[in-house]
């Protein structure tokens, strides 16, 4: 079986896919923890923007919005998006058509799950994302998501801060969204950033800190509960779980 070990990049994925639609006993994957079989054949692709292009533009004529579907399967936290992606591709070659309405189908249903998934997260991080006030009145929001959503949801905070500065950062993935009130990058960077926070964000993280414990009782504990209004994959940056 060939392995296509792609670099992760959208452009690399469909470089892969020129050649993987049409090998039957293939994958695609940009995992480098991937479990191989021991007759499997690694083949090391490297981006190449005609044969992107050529895939896109076979993808456009048969179904144009397969494309912003499977950018979202390529922003899964999973080792197995990219063969997710190449089954639905798959599929819509097969077809010569959209398949999006094939709910039966194990690839459609496949593809459906996994963008859910990528779109659910996005949705709640645009109101679980907690900002915090840097010196120089810059907002700071890190936040390690399972799903690379950064883009998916910058519109929405550029959209409820017109005019403020902020950092919106990516942890897990090692970016950020730096925005200066007026125009807006995405960079890469460490893990870690050391953020001096204000003396204002300081008194109010300290009070939130301490209505949290006032209004908790100890004899009590109600984790549980808890988990069930916010999962614990969101508690990671809440001053009140520090």
């Amino acid at each position: 079986m060939n392995v296509y070990i792609t670099d992760g990049s959208e452009c690399c994925f469909y470089t892969a896919v020129f050649s993987a639609c049409t090998d039957r006993d293939c994958m695609i994957t940009s995992s480098r923890t991937v479990q191989l079989a021991f007759d499997s054949t690694v083949i090391i692709v490297a981006p190449d923007e005609n044969k992107c292009e050529r895939v896109k533009g076979k993808l456009r004529r048969y179904a144009p919005r397969s494309l912003g579907d499977i950018s979202l399967i390529l922003r899964r936290g999973s080792a197995a998006k990219e063969q997710v992606a190449l089954e639905y591709i798959r599929l819509i070659v097969q077809k010569k058509s959209p398949v999006g309405d094939m709910l039966a189908h194990p690839a459609v249903i496949a593809a459906r799950e996994e963008k859910k998934k990528v779109t659910l997260e996005a949705h709640h991080f645009t109101g679980f994302l907690r900002f915090m006030e840097g010196e120089g009145g810059i907002f700071y929001a890190p936040f390690s998501p399972d799903n690379d959503i950064l883009e998916l949801i910058l519109p929405h905070f550029l959209s409820r801060l017109p005019g403020q500065s902020f950092i919106i950062h990516d942890t897990a993935r090692g970016k950020a969204a730096l925005y200066n009130g007026k125009d807006c990058v995405i960079a890469q960077t460490d893990e870690k950033v050391s953020v001096a926070l204000s003396d204002c964000e300081l008194r109010f993280q300290s009070l939130w800190k301490e209505y949290y414990r006032s209004v908790n009782i100890a004899s009590r504990p109600h984790e549980k509960q808890m988990k069930g209004y916010m999962p614990v994959r969101y508690w990671k940056f809440m001053p009140e779980k520090q």
